[in-house]
């Protein structure tokens, strides 16, 4: 009789990997970056536990949409007070704050529980070139 494997604390390595965003699909990018976070492109991979890496995302600013959806996809937030609903376009989002974009992508893929919120604390993104993560010696991966 084989036994499931489920990997310890101690056996789990969290790797460092940078990603650039230059010309990358923004749908495209947030999967790869999802699956990365959860650990899924490894053979230790187990539901529920935390497998997965730290992934650095640099140029931001410069992922690509495809359709209308520059002008068409709104990013929707409420005070919780009335008439507090407030809208911004992908094309002001991606001007003002680059790098919410990408998060928010990657948020809608990830787990909405305790381990979610865990993994999603380990991604890093800047919207320019420069990372403060240099100490870490994060692994440049290619999509």
């Amino acid at each position: 009789m084989q036994k499931t494997y489920v990997p310890k604390s101690g056996d789990i390595t969290h790797e460092w990997k940078l990603v650039d965003a230059n010309g990358q699909n923004l749908g495209r990018l947030a999967t790869q970056l999802a699956s990365m976070l959860l650990g899924k492109d490894k053979p230790t991979f187990t539901p529920g536990v935390d497998t997965g890496d730290f992934v650095v995302v640099v140029n931001a600013e410069k992922i690509v949409v495809t359709g209308n959806k520059l002008e068409d996809k709104y990013y929707y937030r409420h005070s919780g007070y009335p008439g507090g609903l407030k809208e911004i376009k992908l094309r002001d989002q991606l001007e003002k704050h680059p790098d919410r974009v990408i998060k928010q992508a990657v948020w809608g893929m990830l787990p909405k529980n305790r381990y979610g919120r865990k993994i999603f604390k380990k991604l890093k993104v800047y919207a320019g070139p420069d990372h403060p993560h240099n100490a870490q010696r994060p692994t440049r991966i290619e999509l």
